[in-house]
């Protein structure tokens, strides 16, 4: 959100929680839109490192993708990413590790190897991968996600400069 980009996390978190209510009082906790805005508190509660309170609701808006949208829809993917997003900001590195092997592997095969979601993916993994002390393998993993990121969005693209 604006806020968020702004660094106003406490107003930010206000009106998610605000969103959030809403929703559920209006179209039920099961619906996309108020998992989105379970997803969403959940990052901004990360932004602000209340780290358990965000996981809780990354799992809860996790296992609502899973349960409505079903396990290889984007939105549930992203929902796993969140979810190892904050589990490698906690050192939760072996779980971590699992869920985006996961997510990764679902995203090939769903959105394909070149999709920029994908690559995203597998640079996440090589992040996690370095902080476990796996040196070689994430090296390999960033340099492979690397070509493809140039190959697929250009050599100037955001994402391929990083």
């Amino acid at each position: 959100s604006v806020l968020e980009s702004q660094g106003k996390y406490e107003e930010a978190e206000a009106m998610h929680r605000q969103a959030l209510e809403g929703r559920n009082k209006v179209l039920g906790p099961e619906h996309p839109h108020t998992l989105t805005s379970v997803s969403n508190l959940g990052s901004v509660l990360e932004s602000q490192g209340k780290y358990e309170e965000a996981e809780a609701m990354h799992r809860q808006a996790l296992e609502g993708g899973e349960s409505v949208l079903g396990p290889e829809h984007p939105h549930t993917l992203t929902g796993v990413g969140n979810l190892e997003s904050v589990l490698g900001s906690q050192g939760k590195y072996k779980e971590a590790e699992e869920l985006e092997v996961q997510v990764m592997e679902k995203r090939k095969s769903v959105l394909g190897r070149e999709h920029p979601d994908t690559l995203a993916s597998m640079g996440n993994l090589a992040f996690i991968l370095k902080a476990q002390g796996n040196n070689k393998k994430a090296i390999s993993l960033m340099a492979e996600c690397f070509q493809l990121r140039e190959r697929v969005l250009g050599p100037q693209h955001p994402c391929t400069t990083f």
